[in-house]
């Protein structure tokens, strides 16, 4: 039997795009119905869409095949987004404030909003975190209610490169799928693997993909610094087959063999890992390949923690991702960034059921597109399939059309509403808010132009009314008075 209430998300991985279905029950936990991946090696490159009608394409098998196994429509999908290129930036916004103003929280909202109305070259702004707000010369959290005479707010802006924002909506819309919420799939997974006194306390989020690695840095329940660095476990294989292997067998050697740390005492100076019947690499040579760019990778995450927060993180390190599978990988991160606590978080904190293998084998791999799911709260599910109808998107007569993602959010939200959640505007969301953001100003030019018209009507009344302009008006009269007989 099919069922009637789901929810359906789709992570655009470093390497691959993955949906997945689930159904949130009573209790809390989720049921999860389906999970397909595409091989988005063709199309997206380090987690960025570089081929629209290639992704689109798969963005529609993996519909497509989710329809077969639910045996219902899909009305809108909640997507994950990542990638090479995302950086955080910080940004201040100042307002200078008559003495012993008591602060509002339209003043904060005018902050958000001038924050949000920041321009970056090439960039577009995907999120914003409030860090916190500096009232005089105090920093608080919650500053409305208190007075002051001068309100500062300090914002990280999450920043992408404008061509991949728009590829990505461009890629939905082709394929036909309307998005119901769009997140930052780093800040989505963070809220299903940290636990709040990790964030509280302070830690570094790591997610080991493929292609990249995503580092986010939290403090006092804030999230203080996003990046993505380009390397991931796919330069290890990469590294490996170096010693002329295919990748396909540099993966099942990393697997077997690889270990992100190997004491030197340990090393078998005799041993050989073979590669096939006739060919095998020396132990030591192996180990040094793997430990080599997994160093690159460790050093190039904790450069990327700021300089306070350093000594700051009560709550450790947290890897995750394929690539935290690696044999001995906690003591690799210890020995380059000193820090003792470090967890691997091999599934999310959410209760989840299933049968799929992918799912069950609780490698981190899938922690990001659970996050994703556990996010949705729309039901997803549309009317359910008919024999006469193509899962692959061919409507039969009379079968009902499914909303567009311009339907889903027809007013606008605030930067308020959003602001640090992670949700990404869609392009749709974008231009709604810009049309209001229009209309608003041009209502408020039509009042100042009002203004200044009836501001200039009661000058021009004052002046007449004024001592000097009667007097000058009854001398005038008086000499047109004088003057007027000897004309005649």
């Amino acid at each position: 039997m099919a069922v009637n209430e789901f929810i359906v998300a789709i992570e655009l991985g470093s390497s691959k795009i993955t949906g997945i279905a689930g159904k949130k029950n009573l209790d809390g936990s989720i049921s999860v119905l389906a999970v397909v991946k595409e091989d988005g090696s063709q199309c997206i490159r380090k987690g960025v869409v570089y081929n629209i009608d290639k992704t689109a394409q798969c963005l529609t098998n993996i519909i497509g095949k989710l329809k077969k196994q639910l045996k219902r429509e899909i009305s809108h999908v909640y997507v994950g987004v990542g990638g090479q290129s995302i950086r955080s930036v910080r940004n201040v916004i100042i307002k200078d404030l008559p003495a012993e103003t008591i602060i509002t929280t339209d003043m904060i909202n005018e902050l958000m909003d001038a924050n949000r109305n920041m321009t970056y070259p090439e960039q577009e702004i995907l999120d914003a975190a409030t860090q916190e707000y500096k009232v005089d010369n105090q920093y608080q959290l919650d500053p409305v209610g208190i007075k002051a005479a001068r309100l500062e707010g300090n914002f990280l802006n999450i920043l992408w490169r404008r061509s991949f924002y728009d590829n990505i909506n461009n890629c939905f819309d082709k394929a036909g799928i309307a998005i119901a919420e769009m997140y930052l799939a780093p800040l989505a997974m963070a809220d299903s693997v940290l636990n709040e006194s990790e964030k509280r306390g302070g830690c570094v989020l790591v997610d080991m993909g493929a292609d990249t690695t995503t580092v986010s840095v939290y403090h006092k329940n804030i999230l203080r610094h996003l990046a993505v660095i380009p390397l991931g476990s796919s330069n290890i294989t990469k590294d490996i087959a170096s010693l002329q292997l295919e990748e396909r067998d540099a993966e099942k050697m990393k697997l077997r063999y690889g270990s992100a740390y190997t004491d030197n005492a340990d090393i078998d100076n005799t041993l050989n890992y073979p590669i096939d019947e006739e060919r095998s690499v020396e132990s030591r040579r192996f180990i040094e390949i793997v430990e080599a760019r997994m160093e690159e990778i460790i050093e190039n995450v904790w450069y990327q923690v700021p300089t306070e927060f350093v000594d700051k993180l009560l709550g450790g390190l947290i890897l995750t991702g394929g690539g935290s599978n690696m044999k001995n990988i906690e003591r690799a991160f210890r020995n380059h960034t000193h820090i003792d606590k470090i967890r691997v978080a091999k599934f999310v904190t959410q209760s989840i059921t299933s049968s799929n293998a992918d799912i069950t084998a609780h490698n981190g791999m899938m922690n990001t597109v659970l996050g994703l799911l556990a996010k949705g709260d729309m039901n997803c599910c549309g009317p359910e399939i008919r024999p006469d109808q193509d899962i692959f998107g061919a409507k039969a007569a009379g079968t009902q059309e499914t909303a567009t993602t311009a339907d889903l959010h027809k007013a606008p939200r605030s930067a308020a509403e959003i602001g640090g959640t992670g949700v990404v505007l869609t392009a749709a969301e974008k231009e709604k808010a810009e049309e209001e953001k229009r209309r608003r100003e041009e209502e408020a030019e039509r009042i100042r132009q009002e203004e200044e018209e009836r501001q200039r009507k009661e000058e021009e009344e004052r002046r007449k009314n004024s001592f000097w302009n009667k007097t000058l008006r009854s001398l005038k009269n008086f000499g047109n008075t004088i003057m007027g007989p000897e004309e005649e």
